[in-house]
C-alpha cells in the first residue's frame, strides 16, 4: 500500500469534540487507502490510555506531550518574532524530528494535514510528499476577529494581531500545497474571498454525524432528577465560544424563561468547565456536571438542545448530534450558518434573548407529542445530508485517488 503522513494537532480520541471527531473520521477512511503515519500532540494526560486505540489503526506514530501552561507562555515569543501565537503554541522540537525521520525514511507519497498550526511542520521541507491536502476545517483567523470584537483593551489587540497574522500564514499554506479544504462551502467561500489568489485550490468537505451512534431509538436512562423540562447545552467548556454561550443563556434567557416555566433546568455538559462556568451552577436552574462518561442520556432525555453562540464558525457537531438524537435545537444563526439548508432549516433560530426565550418556550409548551414531527425530520434529514463515508470521498481525488468508497 502507498504511505502516508498525518498531522493533527491533538491525538484524535476520544471522538468527543470537534477537533478530534472529524480528523478521526478522516484518518479511518485514509487507512483503507494507505499504510498511515500519525504525528500529534497531547495536551490532556487523560488522552494517554487513548493512545493504544489509534496506534493499532497506523504504521508508525509519535505522541509529543503539549502542557498548556508552558504552551502559552512559550508562545509570547511571537509577539516579538511576529509569528501566529497559535502556531508557536503547537511547536514541539521532538514531532519535528519525528516528522524529518519519516520523510527520510519512509518517503510517503501523501501528507493529510488537520488544522493549520500542523503546516509548520512541512513548510520548507525539501524532501516533504509530492502532494500535500490542508484541512483548514474553519478559517481560524475570522475566528480570532470574532474575539476581538468581543473583548477590549490588550486582549482586543492581541486577538487582532492573531486574526491578521494567522491569515497571512494560512494563505502561504495554501500557495504551497496542493489543496485547502472546509468544513462547509461558508467556510470555503470565506476562505475564497480573504484569499482570492489560492480560490482554485480551495475546496469545501462536509462533515458527519454518527447516527447509529447518536440514535434516538437507543435506550437511556435519564440523568436527570424529577419531571422537569430541561434545556441543555453540550460543549467543551473551558472554550471560549461556548463559555459566553452558555453564560450569555444563563445571564439573559433563563431567569425569564423561568418565570413562566418556574421548574425549567439548564444542563451544561462538557469537559474542563473554567471558573466562569462553574460560577453558573450557583443560579437557580442551572447544573454544571463537568465530563461525562456519555453526553447522549442527557440529550435524549432534554426537552431541547440550546446553541446560543455569538462567536462561531464551522459546522457545529453539537447541532449535528442533537438532530441525530431526533431533538429539537435552538440555536443562533452563527451556529447554523455551516450546515446546508435542508437541515439548518430544521432548527429554530434565535438570534437575540427574545428570540431564544420564545422558542425555548414554545418547545417546552409544544411538549414531545408536537415536537416529534420536527425532530424526525432532523434525523431524517441528518442522515441524508451528513453521513461521514459518503462526503469524506471528496477527499481522495485530492490526494490522487479514486473517489470510490467501499460502503
Amino acid at each position: 500500500m502507498p504511505e502516508l503522513l498525518f498531522l493533527t494537532q491533538r491525538i484524535p480520541y476520544p471522538p468527543i469534540k470537534g477537533e478530534k471527531i472529524r480528523p478521526l473520521q478522516i484518518l479511518r477512511l485514509l487507512c483503507e487507502r494507505y499504510v498511515v503515519h500519525l504525528g500529534s500532540l497531547i495536551d490532556d494526560p487523560a488522552d494517554w490510555q487513548h493512545v493504544p486505540e489509534i496506534q493499532k489503526l497506523c504504521g508508525e506514530t509519535y505522541f509529543a506531550s503539549l502542557n498548556p501552561t508552558v504552551a502559552r507562555a512559550t508562545c509570547l515569543r511571537g509577539l516579538l518574532s511576529g509569528e501566529p501565537l497559535s502556531v508557536l503554541y503547537f511547536f514541539n522540537r521532538g514531532l519535528s524530528r519525528w516528522v524529518e525521520g519519516v520523510l527520510a525514511r519512509r518517503h510517503p507519497e501523501a501528507a493529510f494535514v488537520c488544522s493549520s498550526a500542523m503546516a509548520q511542520y512541512l513548510l520548507d521541507r525539501p524532501n516533504r510528499p509530492p502532494r500535500i491536502v490542508m484541512d483548514f476545517a474553519d478559517v481560524d483567523s475570522d475566528k480570532w476577529r470574532q474575539y476581538a470584537q468581543r473583548h477590549r483593551g490588550p486582549k482586543r489587540w492581541i486577538f487582532r494581531r492573531e486574526s491578521q497574522l494567522l491569515l497571512a500564514f494560512d494563505r502561504r499554506i495554501g500557495r504551497d500545497f496542493d489543496a485547502s479544504t472546509f468544513v462547509s462551502p461558508a467556510e470555503a467561500s470565506l476562505f475564497k474571498k480573504v484569499a482570492p489568489e489560492i480560490a482554485d485550490k480551495t475546496h469545501f468537505v462536509n462533515s458527519g454525524v454518527d447516527a447509529a451512534y447518536f440514535s434516538p431509538e437507543r435506550g437511556y436512562e435519564t440523568p436527570y432528577l424529577g419531571n422537569h423540562p430541561v434545556v441543555v447545552f453540550i460543549g467543551t467548556m473551558n472554550y471560549w465560544p461556548n463559555v459566553d454561550a452558555a453564560s450569555w443563556f444563563a445571564a439573559e434567557m433563563l431567569p425569564r424563561l423561568r418565570e413562566a416555566i418556574p421548574d425549567l433546568q439548564f444542563f451544561i455538559v462538557g469537559s474542563h468547565p473554567n471558573a466562569q462556568v462553574r460560577e453558573l451552577a450557583s443560579r437557580p436552574g442551572v447544573t454544571v456536571t463537568g465530563r461525562v462518561a456519555d453526553v447522549r442520556p442527557y440529550l435524549a432525555h432534554a426537552t431541547a438542545a440550546v446553541v446560543p453562540l455569538r462567536v462561531a464558525g464551522g459546522v457545529q457537531n453539537k447541532v449535528l448530534e442533537a438532530m441525530a438524537m431526533a431533538k429539537p435545537v435552538v440555536a443562533s444563526s452563527r451556529a447554523l450558518a455551516g450546515l446546508v439548508p435542508e437541515v439548518a432549516g430544521c432548527a429554530l433560530a434565535a438570534e437575540d434573548p427574545d428570540g431564544f426565550v420564545l422558542a425555548v418556550h414554545r418547545v417546552v409548551e409544544d411538549g414531545e407529542a408536537k415536537s416529534a414531527a420536527l425532530a424526525l425530520r432532523s434525523r431524517q434529514a441528518i442522515l441524508r445530508f451528513y453521513n461521514w463515508r459518503r462526503n469524506l470521498a471528496a477527499f481522495l481525488p485530492l490526494l490522487g485517488q479514486r473517489d470510490e468508497v467501499p460502503a
